[in-house]
Protein backbone atom coordinates (compact mmCIF):
# COMPACT_ATOMS: atom_id res chain seq x y z
CA UNK A 1 0.00 0.00 0.00
CA UNK A 2 3.05 2.14 0.76
CA UNK A 3 4.14 1.67 -2.78
CA UNK A 4 1.56 2.80 -4.51
CA UNK A 5 1.13 5.80 -2.58
CA UNK A 6 4.90 6.51 -3.06
CA UNK A 7 4.43 5.96 -6.98
CA UNK A 8 1.25 8.13 -7.08
CA UNK A 9 3.14 11.25 -5.58
CA UNK A 10 6.28 11.08 -8.04
CA UNK A 11 3.86 10.52 -11.26
CA UNK A 12 3.42 14.17 -11.43
CA UNK A 13 7.61 14.55 -11.45
CA UNK A 14 7.47 11.78 -14.68
CA UNK A 15 5.66 14.26 -16.65
CA UNK A 16 7.31 17.14 -16.02
CA UNK A 17 10.05 15.15 -16.99
CA UNK A 18 8.41 14.46 -20.55
CA UNK A 19 7.51 18.28 -20.79
CA UNK A 20 10.91 19.18 -20.26
CA UNK A 21 12.33 21.84 -22.93
CA UNK A 22 15.31 21.15 -25.24
CA UNK A 23 16.34 24.52 -26.39
CA UNK A 24 19.68 25.62 -28.20
CA UNK A 25 21.43 28.82 -26.64
CA UNK A 26 23.60 30.59 -28.72
CA UNK A 27 25.28 33.59 -28.81
CA UNK A 28 25.35 36.10 -32.11
CA UNK A 29 28.83 36.60 -32.78
CA UNK A 30 28.30 40.26 -33.81
CA UNK A 31 25.60 41.65 -31.43
CA UNK A 32 26.71 39.13 -28.89
CA UNK A 33 23.29 38.78 -27.68
CA UNK A 34 22.17 35.77 -26.35
CA UNK A 35 19.35 33.71 -28.19
CA UNK A 36 17.44 30.93 -27.22
CA UNK A 37 15.64 28.50 -30.28
CA UNK A 38 13.76 24.99 -30.99
CA UNK A 39 15.57 24.74 -33.60
CA UNK A 40 13.96 23.49 -37.05
CA UNK A 41 11.65 20.78 -36.02
CA UNK A 42 9.90 18.73 -38.97
CA UNK A 43 6.09 18.42 -39.42
CA UNK A 44 3.84 16.74 -42.02
CA UNK A 45 1.07 18.47 -42.85
CA UNK A 46 -1.22 17.55 -44.99
CA UNK A 47 1.38 16.20 -47.40
CA UNK A 48 3.33 19.33 -47.05
CA UNK A 49 6.86 19.34 -45.67
CA UNK A 50 6.86 21.96 -42.88
CA UNK A 51 9.74 23.28 -40.40
CA UNK A 52 8.69 25.59 -37.74
CA UNK A 53 11.31 27.48 -35.59
CA UNK A 54 10.58 29.47 -32.29
CA UNK A 55 13.77 32.00 -31.21
CA UNK A 56 13.59 34.18 -28.56
CA UNK A 57 16.02 36.87 -27.55
CA UNK A 58 16.16 39.48 -25.41
CA UNK A 59 13.91 41.97 -27.72
CA UNK A 60 11.42 39.36 -29.71
CA UNK A 61 10.19 35.99 -30.08
CA UNK A 62 10.31 34.89 -33.53
CA UNK A 63 7.78 32.15 -35.01
CA UNK A 64 9.81 31.19 -38.44
CA UNK A 65 7.33 28.60 -40.60
CA UNK A 66 9.36 27.23 -44.03
CA UNK A 67 7.15 25.38 -46.20
CA UNK A 68 9.51 22.93 -48.39
CA UNK A 69 9.63 22.07 -51.53
CA UNK A 70 6.77 23.71 -52.96
CA UNK A 71 8.50 27.12 -53.64
CA UNK A 72 5.87 29.39 -51.64
CA UNK A 73 6.55 32.92 -52.47
CA UNK A 74 6.01 35.48 -49.23
CA UNK A 75 6.27 39.00 -49.22
CA UNK A 76 5.72 41.65 -46.44
CA UNK A 77 2.17 42.36 -47.64
CA UNK A 78 1.73 38.08 -46.92
CA UNK A 79 -0.10 37.27 -43.99
CA UNK A 80 -1.12 33.95 -41.81
CA UNK A 81 -4.55 33.31 -40.26
CA UNK A 82 -4.53 30.89 -37.18
CA UNK A 83 -7.29 29.11 -36.03
CA UNK A 84 -7.30 27.52 -32.68
CA UNK A 85 -8.71 24.23 -31.46
CA UNK A 86 -12.27 24.37 -30.44
CA UNK A 87 -12.46 27.96 -30.29
CA UNK A 88 -14.00 30.51 -33.31
CA UNK A 89 -11.04 32.68 -32.09
CA UNK A 90 -8.82 33.32 -35.34
CA UNK A 91 -5.77 35.58 -35.22
CA UNK A 92 -3.68 36.98 -38.05
CA UNK A 93 -0.20 38.00 -38.52
CA UNK A 94 1.68 39.63 -40.72
CA UNK A 95 5.20 38.35 -43.00
CA UNK A 96 7.86 39.93 -40.86
CA UNK A 97 10.42 38.91 -42.96
CA UNK A 98 11.55 39.47 -46.37
CA UNK A 99 10.47 39.05 -49.49
CA UNK A 100 11.33 35.17 -50.66
CA UNK A 101 10.36 32.36 -53.09
CA UNK A 102 11.74 29.79 -50.27
CA UNK A 103 8.69 29.30 -48.41
CA UNK A 104 9.70 30.87 -45.22
CA UNK A 105 7.35 33.27 -43.20
CA UNK A 106 8.12 34.96 -40.08
CA UNK A 107 5.99 36.60 -37.55
CA UNK A 108 7.31 38.51 -34.37
CA UNK A 109 6.59 39.74 -30.77
CA UNK A 110 7.92 41.87 -28.65
CA UNK A 111 9.58 39.76 -26.04
CA UNK A 112 8.10 41.89 -22.42
CA UNK A 113 7.67 40.76 -18.67
CA UNK A 114 4.34 40.61 -19.38
CA UNK A 115 3.57 38.54 -22.69
CA UNK A 116 1.41 40.12 -25.11
CA UNK A 117 -2.38 38.69 -25.13
CA UNK A 118 -1.40 37.15 -28.40
CA UNK A 119 1.71 35.49 -27.73
CA UNK A 120 0.34 34.21 -24.69
CA UNK A 121 -2.68 32.37 -26.74
CA UNK A 122 -0.36 31.15 -28.85
CA UNK A 123 1.70 29.42 -26.28
CA UNK A 124 -1.34 28.30 -23.74
CA UNK A 125 -3.90 26.86 -26.56
CA UNK A 126 -3.53 24.41 -29.30
CA UNK A 127 -3.55 25.37 -33.00
CA UNK A 128 -5.72 23.65 -34.81
CA UNK A 129 -4.79 25.29 -38.42
CA UNK A 130 -3.25 28.00 -40.44
CA UNK A 131 -3.76 29.63 -43.84
CA UNK A 132 -1.17 30.94 -44.96
CA UNK A 133 -1.76 34.33 -47.47
CA UNK A 134 1.07 35.14 -49.99
CA UNK A 135 0.82 37.71 -52.82
CA UNK A 136 -1.69 36.82 -55.82
CA UNK A 137 -3.55 35.02 -53.69
CA UNK A 138 -1.66 32.57 -53.31
CA UNK A 139 -2.89 30.16 -49.63
CA UNK A 140 -1.56 27.16 -48.33
CA UNK A 141 -4.03 25.73 -46.11
CA UNK A 142 -2.19 23.60 -42.90
CA UNK A 143 -4.53 21.31 -40.74
CA UNK A 144 -2.58 19.94 -37.60
CA UNK A 145 -2.75 16.55 -35.80
CA UNK A 146 -3.42 16.54 -32.24
CA UNK A 147 0.05 15.13 -31.08
CA UNK A 148 1.12 17.92 -34.00
CA UNK A 149 -1.10 20.46 -31.93
CA UNK A 150 0.59 19.69 -28.65
CA UNK A 151 3.80 19.81 -30.07
CA UNK A 152 3.38 23.01 -31.22
CA UNK A 153 1.91 24.60 -28.10
CA UNK A 154 4.67 23.20 -26.04
CA UNK A 155 7.15 24.39 -28.05
CA UNK A 156 6.05 27.64 -28.10
CA UNK A 157 5.58 27.49 -24.44
CA UNK A 158 8.85 26.36 -23.95
CA UNK A 159 10.46 29.58 -25.92
CA UNK A 160 7.61 32.07 -24.04
CA UNK A 161 8.79 30.93 -20.56
CA UNK A 162 12.57 30.39 -21.44
CA UNK A 163 12.89 33.76 -23.16
CA UNK A 164 11.70 35.68 -20.12
CA UNK A 165 15.29 34.93 -18.78
CA UNK A 166 16.77 36.73 -21.18
CA UNK A 167 15.52 40.39 -20.29
CA UNK A 168 17.63 42.25 -18.69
Amino acid sequence: MKLIIALIFLIPFSVRAQDSCQLKKETDPFTHQTKISTGFVPFTVNGIQLAVSIDATNTEVDFFFWIKKDGKCFDDASTVQVNYDGERLKASYKSTGSMNCEGAFHFTFRNTPTTPSNLERLSSRKIASMKFNGPNKDVTDLVFTEEQKQKLMRMAACVVREGKTLLK
